[in-house]
């Protein structure tokens, strides 16, 4: 079974810098996308063979997540069931027969952490949801989490200690995710890989310098990692400033 996440920064943007030949190569079973920036009557697509499903943000232009899966959902729901969190499209959960599979675009905390608070609030959450699912069946959480866990995860950990995303609070409540039960699959896989970043500003040559940040994911239960056979970053996928991520389970 294979699954992706990405970050398409845009989805009608995408179309147009070949989302098409990717999604017709890659050839998942489910792709989950973040920042779709649309409501669903904005735009024409069709995908033969899947089933299409999004969450919007209230705010035009802005947010919101989708999910196409060609594997029959037995349930799909949009938010996480409390209204402060749910006006802007950052959660869809598919239910699957042997587990959720949750696409989430984490709220960035904003230039100096204009946004700290409310980014901690909703990791409490988020973590609260994630582990009432965990209880039913095993979590497969992907997504932009906009945040880098540990130094090897940027190329300027030093630089960037204490700003948006690479915050002591924000690595910390990832802490607290990797220790109620799931895991970093990536990280599982592949302990002590430099280098490895889905993101890359537009400016300074960031993407052509690999001068990245790792922030997008797929996080599992941890009884699901026996089932990985791989995860691979496809850094070689442009059209976004952040570039997919493939989950191959047995």
């Amino acid at each position: 079974m294979k699954l992706v996440t990405w970050n398409v920064n845009g989805l009608r943007a995408c179309l147009n810098k070949g989302f098409l030949d990717f999604f017709h190569s890659v050839d998942a079973d489910v792709v989950c996308l973040q920042e779709t920036k649309l409501q669903p009557h904005q735009i024409e697509l069709e995908l033969p063979g899947y089933e299409l499903y999004w969450n919007s943000a209230e705010k035009k232009g802005y947010s919101g997540t989708a999910v196409f899966t060609r594997i029959k959902p037995l349930s799909v729901t949009c938010g996480i069931g409390i209204p402060e969190h749910d006006t802007e499209g950052r959660v869809i959960t598919v239910e699957y027969e042997d587990f959720f599979l949750v696409c989430c675009y984490t709220p960035n905390a904003q230039n100096e952490l204009a946004r700290i608070d409310y980014r901690m609030k909703w990791e409490d959450d988020f973590r609260a949801y994630l582990m009432a699912l965990d209880e039913k069946k095993p979590v497969v959480l992907c997504g932009d989490l906009n945040v880098a866990h540990e130094e090897i995860d940027l190329k300027n950990p030093k630089s960037n200690r204490g700003n948006a995303g690479f915050s002591d609070q924000e690595r910390g409540k990832m802490t607290e995710l990797l220790s109620s039960g799931f895991a970093d699959s990536f990280r599982s896989l592949y302990p002590d890989k430099e280098g490895a970043y889905t993101w890359w500003s537009y400016r300074f040559n960031a993407r052509k310098n690999n001068a990245g940040w790792r922030i997008d994911y797929f996080i599992l239960s941890d009884r699901l990692l026996p089932r990985v056979e791989d995860q691979v970053i496809r850094s070689d996928v442009t059209g976004s400033d952040h570039c997919p991520v493939e989950l191959i389970l047995k």
